[in-house]
């Protein structure tokens, strides 16, 4: 089984046969005060030399996320979006909670998008799928719901297992949803080493 994401130009197919995908995610004002300030004032400098770099260091998927305070995020996305899409053939991951923003994303965006991403929350499925199916994009899906992260494997298994099968419902194939399985460090799980 294989997931098939691109630009206009350029297909990334990622999938247990294929070499190993790298998605840059370095457009992400999250913890960035500088990016998302030049961001929110509408400066995108950072954000096209952090592609540039993104590229040249070998990513095959940029992340484009413009989640800030207070900002018209879903215009910033969509900009963000064309200026990457400007730039370069890599093909677009869009990144936000915010479902606004993510429509506005996928409006834009030239190819097959990667949503990063869907919870097995029934409200975010909810508001996610929809997205997903009418713009024909894939989806990243994060192995929790609304118990939220277990430390036993069988219950984030069943967590994904529930968000590929909802997916299904709304049409989305099941090559088009990439499971997150939130494999942790062993010195970040309470019983471990």
């Amino acid at each position: 089984m294989q997931t098939i994401i691109s630009s206009k130009t350029k297909t990334v197919i990622i999938g247990p046969d294929r070499p190993f995908t790298v998605i840059g995610e370095r457009i992400n004002p999250t913890g960035r005060k500088k990016l998302a300030a030049e961001m929110a004032a509408g400066d995108f400098s950072r954000v096209e030399s952090d592609a540039i770099a993104q590229i040249a260091a070998g990513a095959h998927i940029l992340d484009v996320n413009a989640g800030i305070p207070l900002a018209d995020e879903p215009e910033i996305m969509a900009r963000a979006i064309k200026l990457v899409q400007s730039l370069t053939d890599a093909p677009i991951c869009i990144d936000s909670s915010m479902v606004t923003a993510l429509q506005r994303g996928l409006e834009v965006v030239q190819g097959k998008a990667l949503v990063n991403s869907v919870t097995g929350e029934e409200e975010r499925m909810e508001a996610v799928f929809p997205l997903v199916k009418k713009y024909g994009a894939a989806v990243i899906a994060i192995s929790h719901d609304e118990s939220g992260i277990s430390e036993d494997p069988d219950v984030r298994f069943q967590a994904a297992k529930k968000i590929v099968q909802r997916a299904m419902d709304y049409g989305i194939p099941k090559e088009d949803v990439i499971v997150d399985p939130l494999v942790m460090p062993v010195g970040a799980v309470r019983y471990g080493g």
